[in-house]
């Protein structure tokens, strides 16, 4: 009897080992794991996040502010500089974005992020050793496969580091380290370049990534090594079976349209600003890189930052206007690119261009909260992830392609005030992105996840 006893002991523990994975997983999913921490560590936390998107922005934006200098050395057209801003980098974006999203939402995303920062800091370091145009394109391959790693598990980290009702302004301020990154990009990258030329912008910002992988890997927690890691519906769940029950949500697939065709607008726009400047106001790479690139940084971060808080008390009060306010930016900051781009001197650009950033920002500080709030704990990088394939294919892929080509056919007949006239044809993809928001405003209230 006795032996009989332990032995049924000894299977019961058993059986109860090999079930404490999944039972903790099942319990992680029920608990807030942002009570695991205070607030000022929830500030540590974002402000290292914030800094990884401003490094990811800066090593894919500073080449913008560089494409003078770089057309001038290797002597390429309009259409090649827009392949290598944006096509080149989408490419592979889309290859390498998806399998890296479906290994953050199952495993540990601090190790995802550190790989990842590493990787498109050492992609920037040969970018800046590239002697030719097609060696720069590689290393632009490089910086593509890599980059897919950094915001969507910064995130879903954000996602769980905060409370429902203080997400979206987090989620704001990890988006404005996209505006910094801009900011870093063109002030800094472009001053940089302006005095030791363009491959040591490259250089220093490749530089500085590392030093941040290093801070990633100590500073940063993942929630899931304490409540464990989530434990996904089907085990063979695969990214086309991801994909497939995100688009049946009707939020998902009307913010993932409303954001690619916003991105065609902001890549093709933003790639061919500075060139813009140079060629039809006559301004040097110094005075962009430093009156426009503050101006419109300023802009950026302002706008996102009271974005975030206004998105959050909207949508306290009404969910769908996690959708609206988007769709309200992007209409109300048309008449003011518009101003613009008709602009005749530096100064009256520079004040109308930092309105249309500041509404426009205003507007997208939440645009990413629906998504967010549809994919649940075990897909929300994967709904991250094919929400920025999906932009970088169709709208940096597009967009300054799109912008080039539009610069080279109508320099034909305009001289230097094609790309004036290309700039402006863009400006209109911000209606039908705003129409796609305000649909996903309204689907939101029924498709939400707690």
């Amino acid at each position: 009897m006795y032996e009989r006893n332990m032995h049924v002991l000894t299977e019961t523990i058993v059986t109860e080992i090999s079930q404490a994975p999944t039972v903790l997983a099942t319990h992680a999913g029920k608990r807030a794991p942002w009570r695991l921490f205070t607030e000022r560590q929830r500030w540590s936390f974002l402000g290292v996040l914030f800094l990884v998107t401003t490094s990811n922005y800066f090593d894919y934006n500073v080449l913008s502010i560089l494409l003078e200098p770089i057309k001038e050395e290797f002597r390429v057209s309009d259409t090649k500089l827009g392949l290598l801003s944006g096509a080149m980098f989408a490419m592979v974006y889309a290859l390498a974005g998806l399998p890296i999203a479906r290994w953050a939402d199952r495993g540990n995303r601090r190790t995802v992020m550190v790989l990842a920062v590493s990787g498109w800091s050492a992609m920037t370091l040969l970018c800046g050793m590239a002697q030719s145009f097609w060696q720069l394109a590689l290393a632009r391959f490089g910086l593509g496969a890599t980059e897919s790693g950094g915001i969507p598990p910064a995130q879903s980290l954000v996602m769980d580091y905060f409370p429902p009702e203080r997400q979206g302004f987090a989620s704001s301020v990890l988006i404005s380290g996209t505006s910094a990154g801009y900011l870093v990009g063109v002030v800094l990258g472009g001053s940089i370049a302006a005095a030791w030329g363009w491959r040591m912008a490259f250089t220093a910002g490749g530089i500085a990534g590392l030093a941040l992988a290093i801070a990633v890997r100590w500073v940063i927690p993942e929630p899931r090594l304490q409540l464990g890691f989530p434990e996904c519906p089907a085990q063979n769940d695969t990214i086309w079976r991801a994909f497939t029950e995100l688009a049946r949500k009707r939020t998902f697939l009307y913010t993932l349209i409303a954001i690619s065709v916003y991105q065609v607008f902001a890549c093709g726009f933003q790639a061919f600003l500075p060139a813009f400047m140079m060629r039809t106001l006559h301004t040097s790479l110094a005075e962009v890189s430093l009156v426009w690139g503050l101006a419109i940084s300023a802009a950026s971060l302002i706008g996102a930052l009271f974005g975030g808080w206004l998105g959050d008390r909207l949508g306290q009060r009404d969910v769908r206007w996690y959708g609206w306010l988007p769709a309200a930016g992007c209409l109300a900051s048309v008449p003011f690119y518009v101003l613009a781009i008709v602009s005749t001197r530096f100064s009256s650009f520079i004040v109308a261009d930092f309105l249309a950033e500041t509404v426009l920002a205003i507007g997208l500080g939440v645009c990413f909260i629906p998504i967010l709030t549809v994919c649940g704990d075990h897909r929300r990088t994967m709904g991250m992830a094919l929400t920025q394939l999906s932009f970088m294919v169709v709208g940096g892929g597009l967009g300054p392609v799109l912008a080039g080509s539009l610069s080279d056919f109508l320099g034909g007949s305009y001289g230097v005030q094609g790309l004036r006239y290309a700039l402006a044809g863009m400006i209109v993809f911000l209606i039908p992105a705003a129409a796609a928001f305000v649909r996903a405003g309204r689907m939101l209230p029924l498709e939400r996840t707690e």
